[in-house]
């Protein structure tokens, strides 16, 4: 097999089953259709997976194209593998729910810290202020 640089090297994945793992945190897991030069992809039957501690639910999202620069990983899942997961798949409520959650106590948290370096003179600038510096 002879190597090919780039997004060419892809072109063999075609019409396999892939997780890709986005910028935003998100993680995708669907049927590689198309490649382009930039890396853009097209996946079939796409579900999106949401991890909350030991449980997972997959939210259906069909027909999703990805821009290049949003990719931080891309890996061939091995449908032949048997599964053997420690993780309980849930209902996408039950998941979304745990989600929203986990969300929650991570604002309250990250809010007690702040309010904390507050107290002792510090501050961090905030994500969204990171660009006026």
């Amino acid at each position: 097999m002879n190597y090919v640089p780039g997004t060419a090297s892809l072109i063999d994945d075609i019409d396999k089953k892939h997780l890709v793992l986005l910028r935003d945190g998100r993680t995708l897991i669907g049927y590689l259709r198309s490649i382009d030069q930039f890396a853009n992809l097209v996946f079939h039957q796409t579900v999106e997976r949401i991890h909350v501690g030991k449980k997972f639910g997959d939210i259906p999202r069909g027909i999703f194209i990805v821009r290049g620069e949003n990719v931080v990983l891309l890996g061939e899942i091995d449908v032949d593998k048997p599964c053997d997961t420690v993780l309980q798949q849930v209902s996408i409520e039950e998941i979304l729910e745990e989600q929203r959650l986990q969300q929650q106590t991570k604002q309250e948290t990250e809010k007690v810290k702040m309010q904390v370096l507050k107290d002792r003179g510090l501050s961090i600038p905030k994500a969204d202020n990171l660009d006026e510096y």
